[in-house]
Protein backbone atom coordinates (compact mmCIF):
# COMPACT_ATOMS: atom_id res chain seq x y z
CA UNK A 1 0.00 0.00 0.00
CA UNK A 2 1.35 3.34 -1.06
CA UNK A 3 0.73 6.11 1.61
CA UNK A 4 0.52 9.73 0.26
CA UNK A 5 2.80 12.51 1.96
CA UNK A 6 2.13 14.80 4.43
CA UNK A 7 3.06 17.64 2.18
CA UNK A 8 0.88 16.30 -0.54
CA UNK A 9 -1.90 15.72 1.34
CA UNK A 10 -1.12 19.52 2.14
CA UNK A 11 -0.51 20.83 -1.43
CA UNK A 12 2.73 22.60 0.03
CA UNK A 13 6.31 22.36 -0.92
CA UNK A 14 8.94 20.74 1.33
CA UNK A 15 10.14 24.44 1.95
CA UNK A 16 6.87 25.93 2.67
CA UNK A 17 6.89 28.33 5.92
CA UNK A 18 4.58 28.08 8.42
CA UNK A 19 2.16 30.76 7.08
CA UNK A 20 1.93 28.96 3.80
CA UNK A 21 1.17 25.62 5.68
CA UNK A 22 -1.93 27.41 7.87
CA UNK A 23 -3.11 29.25 4.44
CA UNK A 24 -3.48 25.32 2.43
CA UNK A 25 -4.30 23.92 5.63
CA UNK A 26 -7.59 26.60 5.88
CA UNK A 27 -8.50 26.03 2.15
CA UNK A 28 -8.17 22.75 2.36
CA UNK A 29 -10.18 21.42 5.73
CA UNK A 30 -12.84 24.29 4.83
CA UNK A 31 -13.26 21.51 1.41
CA UNK A 32 -13.32 18.54 2.99
CA UNK A 33 -15.35 19.62 6.62
CA UNK A 34 -17.74 17.67 7.23
CA UNK A 35 -20.47 20.05 7.27
CA UNK A 36 -19.81 20.95 3.47
CA UNK A 37 -20.12 17.27 2.72
CA UNK A 38 -22.50 15.60 4.98
CA UNK A 39 -22.92 11.77 4.24
CA UNK A 40 -19.62 12.20 2.07
CA UNK A 41 -16.98 9.27 3.50
CA UNK A 42 -14.50 10.06 1.12
CA UNK A 43 -14.27 13.74 2.14
CA UNK A 44 -14.62 13.07 5.87
CA UNK A 45 -11.69 10.37 5.75
CA UNK A 46 -9.97 13.40 3.72
CA UNK A 47 -10.55 15.63 6.18
CA UNK A 48 -9.41 13.63 8.89
CA UNK A 49 -6.16 12.99 6.10
CA UNK A 50 -5.82 16.69 6.50
CA UNK A 51 -6.00 16.84 9.90
CA UNK A 52 -3.19 14.58 10.61
CA UNK A 53 -0.65 16.09 8.39
CA UNK A 54 -1.41 19.11 9.50
CA UNK A 55 -1.04 18.05 13.34
CA UNK A 56 2.68 17.19 12.77
CA UNK A 57 3.92 19.30 10.21
CA UNK A 58 2.87 22.52 11.97
CA UNK A 59 4.74 21.20 15.35
CA UNK A 60 8.99 22.35 14.37
CA UNK A 61 10.25 19.38 16.21
CA UNK A 62 7.66 16.60 14.82
CA UNK A 63 8.18 17.82 11.54
CA UNK A 64 12.32 17.83 11.84
CA UNK A 65 11.73 14.35 12.95
CA UNK A 66 9.47 13.74 9.60
CA UNK A 67 11.35 14.89 6.77
CA UNK A 68 14.91 12.86 8.27
CA UNK A 69 12.51 9.54 9.10
CA UNK A 70 9.10 9.55 7.55
CA UNK A 71 5.93 8.28 9.96
CA UNK A 72 8.91 5.67 11.29
CA UNK A 73 10.63 8.25 12.99
CA UNK A 74 7.52 9.56 14.62
CA UNK A 75 7.00 6.09 15.67
CA UNK A 76 10.10 5.51 17.63
CA UNK A 77 9.32 8.93 19.60
CA UNK A 78 6.85 7.40 21.44
CA UNK A 79 4.03 8.73 18.64
CA UNK A 80 3.14 5.25 18.17
CA UNK A 81 1.94 3.55 15.24
CA UNK A 82 -0.13 5.44 12.86
CA UNK A 83 0.23 8.64 14.38
CA UNK A 84 -2.42 10.91 14.49
CA UNK A 85 -5.05 8.12 13.16
CA UNK A 86 -6.61 7.17 16.47
CA UNK A 87 -7.92 10.60 17.22
CA UNK A 88 -11.51 10.63 16.67
CA UNK A 89 -13.65 13.29 14.38
CA UNK A 90 -14.69 15.79 17.89
CA UNK A 91 -10.80 15.66 18.29
CA UNK A 92 -10.77 16.74 15.03
CA UNK A 93 -13.11 19.05 15.21
CA UNK A 94 -11.87 20.35 18.34
CA UNK A 95 -8.62 21.37 16.84
CA UNK A 96 -10.67 22.91 13.86
CA UNK A 97 -12.66 25.05 15.91
CA UNK A 98 -9.73 25.92 17.98
CA UNK A 99 -7.85 27.56 15.32
CA UNK A 100 -10.62 29.10 13.37
CA UNK A 101 -13.38 29.37 15.39
CA UNK A 102 -14.98 31.36 17.94
CA UNK A 103 -15.23 34.53 16.87
CA UNK A 104 -16.64 37.38 18.06
CA UNK A 105 -20.44 37.83 18.43
CA UNK A 106 -22.54 39.28 16.42
CA UNK A 107 -26.19 39.60 14.79
CA UNK A 108 -27.50 36.31 15.49
CA UNK A 109 -25.57 33.91 17.45
CA UNK A 110 -22.16 34.25 16.93
CA UNK A 111 -20.31 35.46 13.56
CA UNK A 112 -16.70 35.39 12.65
CA UNK A 113 -16.04 31.49 12.88
CA UNK A 114 -17.06 28.14 13.93
CA UNK A 115 -17.69 28.08 17.92
CA UNK A 116 -18.46 24.89 19.97
CA UNK A 117 -19.66 22.01 16.88
CA UNK A 118 -22.37 19.93 18.45
CA UNK A 119 -21.16 16.62 18.48
CA UNK A 120 -22.61 13.63 16.63
CA UNK A 121 -24.46 10.71 19.11
CA UNK A 122 -23.60 7.01 18.74
CA UNK A 123 -24.83 5.39 16.24
CA UNK A 124 -25.91 8.83 14.51
CA UNK A 125 -26.10 9.16 10.90
CA UNK A 126 -25.78 12.90 11.11
CA UNK A 127 -23.69 16.65 12.73
CA UNK A 128 -26.01 17.91 14.20
CA UNK A 129 -24.13 21.42 13.22
CA UNK A 130 -24.37 22.01 9.09
CA UNK A 131 -23.93 24.54 6.57
CA UNK A 132 -25.28 26.25 3.78
CA UNK A 133 -24.02 29.31 1.25
CA UNK A 134 -26.13 32.31 1.36
CA UNK A 135 -25.77 34.99 -1.35
CA UNK A 136 -25.66 38.31 -0.99
CA UNK A 137 -26.45 41.33 -2.65
CA UNK A 138 -23.45 44.19 -3.01
CA UNK A 139 -25.63 46.64 -0.86
CA UNK A 140 -27.27 43.73 1.52
CA UNK A 141 -23.51 43.24 2.37
CA UNK A 142 -22.27 46.25 3.21
CA UNK A 143 -25.21 47.96 5.02
CA UNK A 144 -26.98 44.61 7.06
CA UNK A 145 -30.41 43.29 6.53
CA UNK A 146 -33.01 40.74 7.83
CA UNK A 147 -33.45 38.05 5.65
CA UNK A 148 -36.40 35.19 5.92
CA UNK A 149 -35.65 32.13 4.15
CA UNK A 150 -36.57 27.75 4.14
CA UNK A 151 -34.10 25.20 5.03
CA UNK A 152 -34.36 21.38 5.56
CA UNK A 153 -32.77 19.96 8.74
CA UNK A 154 -32.40 16.68 9.90
CA UNK A 155 -34.72 14.62 12.20
CA UNK A 156 -33.86 11.27 14.07
CA UNK A 157 -36.17 8.20 12.17
CA UNK A 158 -38.25 6.91 15.47
CA UNK A 159 -38.69 3.62 13.47
CA UNK A 160 -34.81 2.68 13.33
CA UNK A 161 -33.91 4.77 16.35
CA UNK A 162 -31.67 6.80 14.19
CA UNK A 163 -28.99 3.64 12.87
CA UNK A 164 -30.49 2.61 9.54
CA UNK A 165 -31.26 -0.57 10.27
CA UNK A 166 -35.03 -2.33 10.48
CA UNK A 167 -36.00 -1.80 13.91
CA UNK A 168 -32.44 -0.05 15.02
CA UNK A 169 -31.05 -3.96 14.92
CA UNK A 170 -27.44 -3.93 13.95
CA UNK A 171 -24.76 -6.15 14.07
CA UNK A 172 -20.94 -5.89 14.35
CA UNK A 173 -18.81 -5.36 11.88
CA UNK A 174 -17.14 -8.65 10.91
CA UNK A 175 -14.39 -6.92 9.41
CA UNK A 176 -12.94 -4.98 12.12
CA UNK A 177 -14.75 -6.94 14.90
CA UNK A 178 -16.58 -4.02 16.56
CA UNK A 179 -13.24 -1.78 16.61
CA UNK A 180 -13.96 0.71 13.45
CA UNK A 181 -10.75 0.76 12.55
CA UNK A 182 -8.02 -1.67 10.73
CA UNK A 183 -4.32 -1.94 11.33
CA UNK A 184 -2.07 -1.78 8.37
CA UNK A 185 1.35 -3.10 8.10
CA UNK A 186 3.99 -2.09 5.23
CA UNK A 187 7.32 -3.47 6.00
CA UNK A 188 8.28 -2.39 10.12
CA UNK A 189 5.58 0.73 9.70
CA UNK A 190 2.29 0.22 10.90
CA UNK A 191 -0.64 2.44 11.11
CA UNK A 192 -4.55 2.75 11.40
CA UNK A 193 -6.87 3.60 9.37
CA UNK A 194 -10.88 3.63 9.19
CA UNK A 195 -12.75 0.35 8.56
CA UNK A 196 -13.59 0.48 4.88
CA UNK A 197 -16.33 -1.64 5.26
CA UNK A 198 -18.79 -0.51 8.65
CA UNK A 199 -16.99 3.28 7.86
CA UNK A 200 -15.65 3.52 11.05
CA UNK A 201 -18.57 2.92 13.07
CA UNK A 202 -18.01 -0.96 14.42
CA UNK A 203 -21.70 -2.25 13.44
CA UNK A 204 -23.45 -2.66 10.40
CA UNK A 205 -26.77 -2.72 8.76
CA UNK A 206 -28.27 -6.03 8.09
CA UNK A 207 -31.20 -4.82 6.95
CA UNK A 208 -32.08 -0.82 5.71
CA UNK A 209 -35.44 0.62 7.61
CA UNK A 210 -38.03 1.08 4.87
CA UNK A 211 -38.88 4.39 6.62
CA UNK A 212 -36.06 6.52 6.00
CA UNK A 213 -34.30 4.05 3.55
CA UNK A 214 -31.77 3.17 5.71
CA UNK A 215 -30.68 6.97 6.00
CA UNK A 216 -31.52 7.05 9.98
CA UNK A 217 -33.10 10.35 9.80
CA UNK A 218 -36.08 12.69 7.95
CA UNK A 219 -35.73 15.91 6.98
CA UNK A 220 -38.06 18.35 8.42
CA UNK A 221 -38.85 22.03 7.05
CA UNK A 222 -38.16 25.33 8.82
CA UNK A 223 -38.25 28.71 8.52
CA UNK A 224 -35.83 31.17 9.79
CA UNK A 225 -35.22 34.85 9.88
CA UNK A 226 -32.43 36.33 10.48
CA UNK A 227 -30.24 39.49 10.69
CA UNK A 228 -27.32 40.32 8.88
CA UNK A 229 -25.01 43.17 10.54
CA UNK A 230 -23.57 45.60 8.29
CA UNK A 231 -20.05 44.93 6.79
CA UNK A 232 -19.89 41.20 5.95
CA UNK A 233 -18.06 40.02 3.29
CA UNK A 234 -17.75 36.84 0.88
CA UNK A 235 -16.60 33.89 3.57
CA UNK A 236 -17.72 35.24 6.57
CA UNK A 237 -19.33 32.55 8.48
CA UNK A 238 -22.97 33.42 10.93
CA UNK A 239 -23.65 30.76 13.29
CA UNK A 240 -27.40 30.68 13.73
CA UNK A 241 -27.90 29.16 17.26
CA UNK A 242 -30.44 26.17 17.57
CA UNK A 243 -31.57 26.02 14.02
CA UNK A 244 -29.08 22.81 12.99
CA UNK A 245 -30.89 19.34 12.79
CA UNK A 246 -32.04 17.54 15.50
CA UNK A 247 -30.79 14.73 17.97
CA UNK A 248 -32.35 12.17 19.19
CA UNK A 249 -33.13 13.48 22.31
CA UNK A 250 -34.87 16.32 20.55
CA UNK A 251 -31.34 18.73 21.03
CA UNK A 252 -30.98 21.23 18.07
CA UNK A 253 -27.90 21.52 17.04
CA UNK A 254 -26.76 25.26 14.66
CA UNK A 255 -26.63 26.17 11.50
CA UNK A 256 -23.83 27.81 9.82
CA UNK A 257 -23.90 30.65 6.94
CA UNK A 258 -21.31 31.04 4.95
CA UNK A 259 -21.84 34.31 2.41
CA UNK A 260 -21.34 34.77 -1.42
CA UNK A 261 -21.65 38.46 -1.72
CA UNK A 262 -22.42 39.84 -5.45
CA UNK A 263 -19.55 42.45 -7.09
CA UNK A 264 -20.58 45.98 -7.92
CA UNK A 265 -20.75 47.70 -11.26
CA UNK A 266 -18.79 50.84 -9.82
CA UNK A 267 -17.38 50.09 -6.61
CA UNK A 268 -15.01 47.33 -5.70
CA UNK A 269 -14.52 46.10 -2.36
CA UNK A 270 -11.37 45.07 -0.32
CA UNK A 271 -12.00 44.36 3.35
CA UNK A 272 -13.41 47.51 4.91
CA UNK A 273 -12.09 49.81 2.10
CA UNK A 274 -14.02 50.73 -1.01
CA UNK A 275 -12.80 51.48 -4.48
CA UNK A 276 -14.26 53.81 -7.54
CA UNK A 277 -12.71 54.80 -11.09
CA UNK A 278 -13.01 57.89 -11.40
CA UNK A 279 -13.36 59.05 -15.33
CA UNK A 280 -11.60 62.73 -15.87
CA UNK A 281 -11.32 64.15 -19.30
CA UNK A 282 -8.02 65.20 -19.96
CA UNK A 283 -8.52 69.00 -20.02
CA UNK A 284 -10.53 68.14 -16.61
CA UNK A 285 -7.06 66.95 -15.22
CA UNK A 286 -4.94 69.53 -17.23
CA UNK A 287 -7.12 72.66 -15.70
CA UNK A 288 -8.40 71.68 -12.37
CA UNK A 289 -11.99 71.16 -11.19
CA UNK A 290 -14.65 70.12 -8.68
CA UNK A 291 -16.77 66.99 -9.74
CA UNK A 292 -19.48 64.99 -8.10
CA UNK A 293 -18.83 61.32 -7.49
CA UNK A 294 -21.13 58.44 -5.99
CA UNK A 295 -20.22 57.17 -2.08
CA UNK A 296 -21.63 54.50 -0.26
CA UNK A 297 -23.85 56.90 1.54
CA UNK A 298 -24.69 59.53 -1.26
CA UNK A 299 -22.43 62.00 -2.83
CA UNK A 300 -19.14 62.98 -2.61
CA UNK A 301 -17.10 66.12 -4.30
CA UNK A 302 -13.60 65.60 -5.46
CA UNK A 303 -11.68 68.57 -6.33
CA UNK A 304 -8.91 67.96 -9.54
CA UNK A 305 -6.05 70.02 -8.94
CA UNK A 306 -4.44 71.35 -11.78
CA UNK A 307 -2.31 68.63 -13.54
CA UNK A 308 -3.85 65.68 -12.18
CA UNK A 309 -2.02 62.07 -12.99
CA UNK A 310 -3.78 59.41 -14.72
CA UNK A 311 -4.11 56.75 -11.69
CA UNK A 312 -4.15 59.17 -9.26
CA UNK A 313 -5.31 58.65 -5.83
CA UNK A 314 -8.21 60.56 -3.81
CA UNK A 315 -8.78 59.02 -0.32
CA UNK A 316 -11.81 59.43 1.66
CA UNK A 317 -11.78 58.44 5.36
CA UNK A 318 -14.65 56.97 7.37
CA UNK A 319 -16.13 56.82 3.20
CA UNK A 320 -15.35 52.93 3.50
CA UNK A 321 -17.77 50.03 4.91
CA UNK A 322 -18.24 49.60 8.64
CA UNK A 323 -16.07 46.67 10.08
CA UNK A 324 -18.44 43.73 10.90
CA UNK A 325 -16.45 43.33 14.36
CA UNK A 326 -17.48 47.01 15.34
CA UNK A 327 -15.00 49.88 14.94
CA UNK A 328 -14.89 52.76 12.19
CA UNK A 329 -15.50 52.56 8.84
CA UNK A 330 -12.72 52.16 6.20
CA UNK A 331 -12.12 54.40 3.31
CA UNK A 332 -13.43 55.10 -0.04
CA UNK A 333 -10.65 55.35 -2.42
CA UNK A 334 -11.21 57.17 -5.68
CA UNK A 335 -8.72 56.69 -8.52
CA UNK A 336 -8.78 58.95 -11.66
CA UNK A 337 -8.65 57.08 -15.28
CA UNK A 338 -7.89 60.50 -17.56
CA UNK A 339 -10.06 60.13 -20.60
CA UNK A 340 -8.77 61.44 -23.88
CA UNK A 341 -10.69 62.61 -27.06
CA UNK A 342 -10.93 59.34 -29.64
CA UNK A 343 -11.40 62.15 -32.93
CA UNK A 344 -10.49 65.70 -33.60
CA UNK A 345 -12.27 68.20 -35.93
CA UNK A 346 -10.42 70.69 -37.62
CA UNK A 347 -11.31 73.23 -35.51
CA UNK A 348 -10.39 71.20 -32.06
CA UNK A 349 -7.27 69.95 -33.88
CA UNK A 350 -6.19 73.80 -34.54
CA UNK A 351 -6.94 75.14 -30.90
CA UNK A 352 -5.15 72.29 -29.43
CA UNK A 353 -2.38 73.03 -31.80
CA UNK A 354 -2.35 77.10 -30.66
CA UNK A 355 -2.29 75.96 -27.03
CA UNK A 356 0.83 73.93 -27.28
CA UNK A 357 2.72 76.86 -28.99
CA UNK A 358 1.73 78.78 -25.76
CA UNK A 359 3.80 76.53 -23.63
CA UNK A 360 6.77 77.25 -26.05
CA UNK A 361 9.78 74.64 -24.73
CA UNK A 362 7.79 73.44 -21.94
CA UNK A 363 5.36 71.73 -24.76
CA UNK A 364 8.16 69.24 -26.43
CA UNK A 365 9.66 68.06 -22.71
CA UNK A 366 11.39 65.17 -24.77
CA UNK A 367 13.20 67.61 -26.65
CA UNK A 368 15.46 69.19 -24.06
CA UNK A 369 15.39 65.47 -22.27
CA UNK A 370 16.94 64.01 -25.08
CA UNK A 371 19.62 66.74 -26.01
CA UNK A 372 22.67 64.60 -24.00
CA UNK A 373 21.40 60.91 -25.65
CA UNK A 374 21.23 62.49 -29.10
CA UNK A 375 24.45 63.87 -29.04
CA UNK A 376 26.47 61.19 -27.17
CA UNK A 377 24.55 58.39 -30.02
CA UNK A 378 26.30 61.23 -32.90
CA UNK A 379 29.40 60.67 -30.89
CA UNK A 380 29.25 57.22 -31.21
CA UNK A 381 29.16 57.26 -34.71
CA UNK A 382 31.57 60.14 -35.23
CA UNK A 383 34.53 58.07 -34.24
Amino acid sequence: MTEMDYYEILEVSRTCNGSELKKSYRKLAMKYHPDRNPDDKAAEDKFKEVNQAYEVLKDQEKRSIYDQYGKAGLEGHGMGGGFGAGQNMDDIMDMFNSMFGSGSGAGFGGFGGGGQRQRRQANQKYNLDFEIEYPLKFNEAVFGCEKKFEIKYKVSCDDCDGTGAEGGKLETCDYCNGQGQVVMKQGFMSFAQTCPKCHGEGQKVASSCNSCSGRGYHEEPDTITINIPAGVDSGNRLRAQGYGNQSKSGQRGDLYLTFNVEEDEHFIRDGSNIYIEVPVFFTQAALGETITIPSLDGELELDLKIGTKDKEQFIFRGEGVEDVHGGSKGQLVAQVKIVYPKKLNDAQKELLEELQETFGVESRPHTSSFDSAFSKVKGWFSK
